[in-house]
């Protein structure tokens, strides 16, 4: 592609001012330097490129370059230097301000497209700008690691590399949210958060990622983005330690926490009973979780309770006289193991019913 030309309006009295250093050896004035540095802002916001905007400078220093006055070419050097410098100043702060514009603009639309706020053809114009046709189905993953993560640490920076180096110029948005590394994906390219969860794992030293279902438009964006974060609240409360977990996947457990109201009366009713256990309801709780956990084979659950087949039959003995439901009977077991998923979600009996 050919270079754009550069106007003379961007070497606007420069010509004039090397004559006169070379004539009588002065440095430029205060003036001289600050239209230098507007000179520069101004080729900046028109998109010049900055080697092109110094070759030009360069080839008018040939031009009115003093001849035959040996004594003046040091003062001639040095005001192309100061002429240069104050150009290049200009140059480099229209740029800053140019990505701190950007930067603001592009965190202003993360924020709405993930709250769902501003006008919905507003914002699928806005996306255009970032990679993004909200027409289309999208799907959001979420990962969290130790610590709390920000778009210009070093952590954001590899995982996007690292995709960036796989998919190049796919229409991708990694971003930060709430300390959370995002990844906004098209639906259809699982491939993407696939890479994304892998990369966000290992650079978040073990990180949990969590995958929402891909949806259509603006608003699918938000569903996708709140069921992964909902995913991950989830492994957290029922311990679930996968490195990378998918929503489609655990649809049971949102369904069973919609209505509050019923799993709280659940809980109480079948388990209420274990807080009059010696010991409290929690070590009879904690078996029947381990219990499940491990497909109701009762020789893994005494082994990860570190306990004795005899005593963890115990144990079973003793919630089926308190509860009245027997943890070995497929015909009690639903309801027990519901209302332990129940109990993991409300933090009971941690928390009061």
């Amino acid at each position: 592609m050919a270079e754009r030309e550069i106007p003379g309006e961007y070497l606007e009295g420069y010509a004039q001012i090397l004559e006169e250093v070379a004539a009588t050896g002065r440095r430029l004035s205060r003036d001289e330097l600050s239209s230098r540095r507007a000179l520069g802002e101004r080729a900046a916001e028109a998109g010049f490129g900055l080697r092109a905007l110094v070759r030009t400078h360069l080839t008018a220093t040939r031009e009115v370059w003093p001849r035959g006055q040996d004594d003046s070419a040091e003062e001639a050097l040095s005001a192309v230097q100061q002429a240069v410098d104050a150009f290049a100043e200009g140059y480099e702060r229209a740029q800053r301000l140019a990505v701190r514009q950007e930067e603001a603009a592009r965190r202003e639309f993360i924020d709405d497209l993930l709250y769902g706020r501003s006008d919905l053809g507003r914002l699928a114009e806005r996306a255009e700008r970032f990679g993004l046709r909200l027409s289309h189905e999208h799907a959001v993953a979420v990962a969290r690691g130790p610590v709390a993560y920000d778009e210009g640490d070093a952590v954001p920076r590899r995982v996007e590399q690292a995709l960036n180096s796989r998919f190049g110029n796919r229409s991708i948005l990694l971003t930060t949210k709430d300390g959370r590394l995002l990844c906004v994906a098209p639906g259809h390219q699982g491939e993407v958060l696939t890479h994304f969860a892998k990369q966000a794992h290992a650079a978040t030293d073990g990180g949990q990622v969590a995958v929402g279902r891909p949806q259509s438009g603006a608003g699918g964006v938000v569903q996708s983005y709140e069921e992964a974060l909902s995913t991950l609240e989830i492994a957290e409360r029922l311990g679930l330690d996968d490195p990378v977990l998918h929503a489609a996947e655990l649809l049971v457990y949102p369904v069973l926490a919609r209505d509050r109201q019923a799993m709280s009366d659940l809980v109480h009713s079948t388990l209420g009973p274990l807080t009059s256990a010696r010991g409290g309801a929690e070590p009879l709780l904690e078996t029947l979780t381990v219990y499940f956990d491990s497909g109701c084979v009762a020789a893994e659950t005494a082994r990860r309770l570190a306990l004795s087949v005899r005593a963890l039959t115990y144990r079973l003995e003793r919630i089926h006289k308190l509860t009245g439901a027997n943890p070995a009977d497929p015909a009690h077991r639903y309801m027990l193991q519901t209302a332990v998923i129940g109990a993991r979600l409300l933090d009971w009996p941690a928390e009061q019913l």
